[in-house]
């Protein structure tokens, strides 16, 4: 059990961390400026009622089924609405990710590179859904961004006799490659730059620093998996443009 002591000092230093946050963007007149703030304590709401959850049903198949279904529908909705209205949005986003996490997952379980488990199917299931809702969100809001700021460009190519698709080609790629840069240089600068929470985590539960080590690049790979997944289904099905798109939000 943790402490009133130790939950006190948790408590103060998120707050010291967050008032940091807030004040520098305050004064650089950044937007949005208490978004993080909010963001924070909506994490620390979230995170504390789903550890009092999950801490009774981690070992319930059906209710770890029930849990990652929750975080895959609010992960969907979040890029979803990130990327323009969620009417229009809402369905490429679903099957995209989809592709990306039962993919990739299928990928991990299937191979036998993590047992599948209860609480290795929540672990990894929740770390790979998370990395897909920023894939969607980088993705499709670079190809959004793009298709704006080109518009003259694919204007050119659809008068030229192209495809909406055609027109869109090297925005897409473009879109694609920048998706999948930040889970690039994580997995290039593990164990020199970063050591990521999984590895921490396992080692912190009393598993070999071998044992986490390779349970830390399974779930690396099946993150750049999901993400190619997730980001080059997600522009393709966003790629037949006709009309130019609102800006992403």
């Amino acid at each position: 059990m943790i402490d009133a002591g130790t939950i006190t000092w948790t408590l103060v230093g998120v707050a010291a961390l967050v008032a940091l946050a807030t004040t520098v963007l305050l004064l650089s007149r950044a937007p949005s400026p208490w978004a993080p703030a909010l963001a924070v304590l909506r994490g620390t709401v979230q995170l504390a009622l789903i550890s009092l959850v999950l801490s009774g049903v981690i070992r319930d198949p059906l209710w770890i089924a029930a849990a990652l279904v929750v975080m895959f529908g609010v992960a969907t909705t979040t890029a979803a609405r990130r990327l323009g209205t969620l009417r229009s949005r809402f369905v490429p986003v679903v099957l995209a990710m989809a592709a990306g996490v039962v993919g990739a997952l299928g990928v991990v379980f299937l191979t036998g590179a993590i047992a599948f488990t209860p609480r290795y199917v929540l672990a990894v299931g929740g770390i790979v859904i998370g990395n897909a809702m920023t894939s969607a969100t980088l993705s499709g809001r670079r190809f959004v961004e793009l298709v704006d700021d080109r518009w003259e460009d694919v204007e050119g190519w659809l008068a030229l006799g192209a495809t909406p698709r055609q027109s869109t080609a090297e925005l897409v790629r473009r879109a694609i490659h920048a998706a999948m840069v930040p889970s690039t240089d994580q997995t290039r600068t593990t164990g020199l730059v970063t050591l990521p929470g999984a590895f921490v985590g396992a080692i912190f539960g009393g598993i070999s620093p071998l044992e986490a080590g390779r349970f830390q690049i399974v779930v690396l790979a099946a993150i750049i998996a999901a993400g190619a997944l997730v980001a080059t289904s997600l522009t393709r099905m966003l790629a037949p443009v006709r009309t130019r798109p609102a800006p992403a939000v």
